[in-house]
């Protein structure tokens, strides 16, 4: 006789825990565990099924816990071996018993399974589609969870385990094969781990490594959800990512692609998302990457310019890294590189009148002029920088690196001056590379002078290591393979586009282009651009429109968006709040679920907030909206600073992230707000018609069965508004 079951879930598992009456031990505990590994959903916190257990029971639910998780993932022209390493922990004084259920990829095979109970090995049985899909609704009704919902159709794996030794461990392993799909020339691996419906918890330590093979040079290799480290070399590649403490709401979404040209073009679409603005657009991703070849290629020379702040503020600790990172670069200088360095206080000095050779003399000399680097004096940042900037046009690579850790405070102090001065000086298009050392910078300064002359900013800290931060990001930049690139896209339309000036690509580097897109079909993507002194120019054939893998893509529409924000509060921030510019940020940030300086409050104040219905700002300013305005406003500071990294950091984003407030999902290309106990489609029109469906009724099931596609809205939880191709439904529950 069952008295009571519960569910103790973390990430990457799902555990129901049963106490039943049995004639040998009565008080033997059948635990029932449902590892899900391979699902689009996994749940993260602990639930009660209908039976209500005894209020001393609910008190004390059995700890069962993965301590770890280990994945590690091979593929070799297409194919794909995932192995998996679970150590489960029994925090009970009691054995127990369970059942091991994996639901199996699409396609996939199981190859082996590990696992040794009392010296014996435990076996287990592959169940087809239909019948795991009676298995998992009869689960999901009984539980009456909708977190299940997402494993219906596909086949599973299932075994029997026991004992779990109480205050004991056990290790499973389990390897599966699968034969990755190709689209349109991308090759993609998933690993689903996120938690869409819970707040996630710590699953411990999570590791995941993935090794490639290809017989062609493998060039684009990335994660739109994990910030992974990667390699590539020539028909190899490499990426990992671990944590201590994982916490995950997304899956491990994993694309890569071959190619024989020098730089790999790999393109992905998403179909218009028809219920927004009632446009028809679509968004695309491009990665541009000329991966690393077998063999080193040869690095065209560069021209390089170090500009250092030495100003009184600088003494001390600050100047001497500086002076290291300075020392860093021009001993990894290229070959055919030429430089020079510009030093500035009151007064600007510079190593050579112009650009020199790196040669051993010129390196050495180089060197003594660092050496004699003293900090003191004002801060003249208008002519250190036009003095490095007087180097004449050039089709090689001209690139300055400029550190200061203050204000301009001698000579021009204008920003705006100083500002147009640079952008008449820099005809020959050189990027500038800005580091802003502490918090005394001016913010909006440095970020024009990255953003107008095609470089990036970064802020070192004053806890951080000046040196480390230069010569990292020289290392980076050492090896350049394209400049002055330009993209066209024949005879599809495309807006929107960011990046709005594509950067340089170096060796190694990848580049991830985020846009919008009209018209579609098959067309030609010319990519030109600057290879050393000569001018290449590269064709590509390419499909924009919908793809057999249009779920696979829908982190795409976010990106862009949040990208899109980035742009936009960058706009505010170094011209104003005009009022078209906020309420686009506003719109953007409700309809994708990205939480913006502007909408924090108002996700707290709208009983239910969406792009549709947005208060303009200007209208009524709230106390927290003036705050903010007054916060974009500032120049320097900690808090400017913060705030300039966090526009930085969004701009160059590639990963997703989900939605941090509680109140918030994004699910399935959709953003669904939590209101009165109801998760909302933002696409939900407020007084629209709405088609009831009973939680759990034969109708919900049928409808799950006719469009499976919902799954996803309906593991939301037990009350769901959504919109399926154009009708709203409410999910009610008594």
């Amino acid at each position: 006789m069952c008295a009571w079951a519960v569910i103790e879930m973390e990430p990457n598992s799902l555990w129901i825990v049963e106490l039943r009456e049995m004639k040998k031990t009565p008080k033997t505990i059948i635990l029932i565990v449902l590892l899900l590994l391979i699902g689009t959903l996994v749940h993260a916190q602990g639930i009660l099924i209908p039976e209500p257990p005894p209020p001393d029971i609910r008190r004390h639910p059995i700890p069962i816990i993965i301590r770890t998780h280990q994945v590690q993932v091979t593929i070799e022209n297409q194919v794909a071996s995932t192995t998996v390493k679970q150590v489960f922990e029994n925090k009970s004084r009691v054995d127990l018993e369970g059942i091991y259920i994996f639901p199996v990829p699409t396609g996939a095979s199981i190859t082996e399974f590990s696992m040794w109970m009392n010296g014996e090995k435990v076996s287990g049985e592959v169940v087809e589609a239909q019948r795991a899909r009676r298995i998992y609704e009869d689960i999901v009704r009984r539980m009456k969870d909708p977190g299940l919902l997402e494993y219906l159709g596909q086949d599973m794996f299932r075994a029997r385990v026991y004992p779990i030794p109480g205050r004991g461990e056990v290790q499973i392993e389990i390897v599966y094969e699968e034969v990755l799909e190709l689209d349109s020339g991308l090759i993609g691996y998933a690993y689903p781990l996120h938690t869409e419906n819970c707040r996630p918890r710590s699953l411990g330590s999570f590791a995941i490594d993935v090794q490639i093979k290809s017989d062609a040079p493998i060039k684009n290799l990335y994660s739109p959800t994990f910030d992974i480290d990667r390699e590539i070399t020539g028909t190899t590649a490499s990426c990992s990512y671990e944590s201590d403490n994982f916490i995950s709401d997304n899956d491990f979404l994993l694309y890569y692609t071959v190619a024989h040209e020098d730089v790999g073009l790999t393109l992905m679409t998403h179909p218009p998302r028809r219920f927004r603005r009632g446009d028809d657009s679509g968004y695309f991703m491009l990665l541009l990457s000329p991966g690393k070849p077998n063999q080193p290629r040869k690095t065209p020379g560069k021209d390089i310019i170090f500009v250092v702040d030495r100003s009184g503020s600088m003494k001390g600790e600050k100047i001497e890294q500086a002076k290291e990172a300075a020392r860093f670069c021009l001993q990894s200088l290229n070959e055919k590189d030429r430089f020079n360095i510009v030093t500035f206080s009151t007064n600007v000095e510079s190593f050579s009148e112009g650009l020199v050779y790196n040669t051993k003399d010129g390196t050495k000399r180089a060197l003594r002029f660092v050496d004699r680097i003293k900090a003191r004096g004002g801060t003249d940042i208008n002519e250190a920088l036009l003095g490095a900037l007087n180097v004449g046009p050039s089709k090689r690579p001209q690139i300055v690196i400029f550190i200061t850790d203050g204000a301009p405070t001698v000579g021009e102090t204008n920003v705006g001056r100083i500002l147009e001065n640079i952008a008449d000086a820099n005809r020959g298009n050189v990027r500038i590379f800005v580091f802003g050392v502490g918090y005394d910078v001016n913010t909006l300064l440095l970020d024009k002078l990255a953003t107008e002359n095609r470089g990036t900013v970064e802020y070192v800290k004053p806890e951080e290591n000046i040196e480390v931060k230069i010569s990292n990001f020289y290392s980076k930049v050492s090896h350049p393979v394209m400049s002055d690139i330009s993209l066209g896209f024949g005879k599809v339309r495309v807006f929107d586009v960011f990046p709005r000036d594509l950067p340089d690509l170096f060796d190694g580097s990848q580049l991830v282009v985020l846009g919008r897109y009209e018209g579609g079909g098959a067309t030609s993507i010319v990519l030109t651009g600057n290879v050393g002194e000569r001018e290449v120019e590269q064709v590509y054939d390419a499909h924009f429109g919908a793809s057999r893998y249009r779920d696979r893509y829908d982190f795409i529409p976010r990106l862009w968006a949040s990208r899109t924000i980035a742009y936009l509060m960058e706009e505010i921030r170094m011209h104003g709040a005009k009022r078209e510019l906020v309420d686009e940020v506003i719109e953007l940030s409700l309809e994708f679920g990205i939480v913006t300086p502007y909408t924090s409050y108002l996700i707290l104040e709208d009983e239910r907030p969406r792009w549709r219905h947005v208060r303009p700002l200007f209208e009524k300013l709230a106390p927290e909206a003036r705050g903010v305005a007054e916060g974009m406003a500032r120049t320097s500071g900690a808090d400017a600073v913060g705030l300039s990294k966090m526009i930085v950091g969004a701009k160059d984003k590639s990963t997703i992230e989900e939605p941090s407030g509680e109140g918030v999902r994004f699910v399935a290309g959709k953003a669904f707000y939590l209101s009165d106990g109801v998760w909302t489609d933002s696409e939900y029109e407020e007084d629209s018609s709405l088609v009831e469906v009973e939680f759990m009724s034969d109708e919900y099931f049928d409808l799950l069965q006719k469009a499976p596609g919902i799954a996803k809205y309906l593991a939301l939880g037990e009350e769901v508004i959504f919109v399926h191709d154009g009708v709203a439904y409410k999910v009610t529950s008594d």
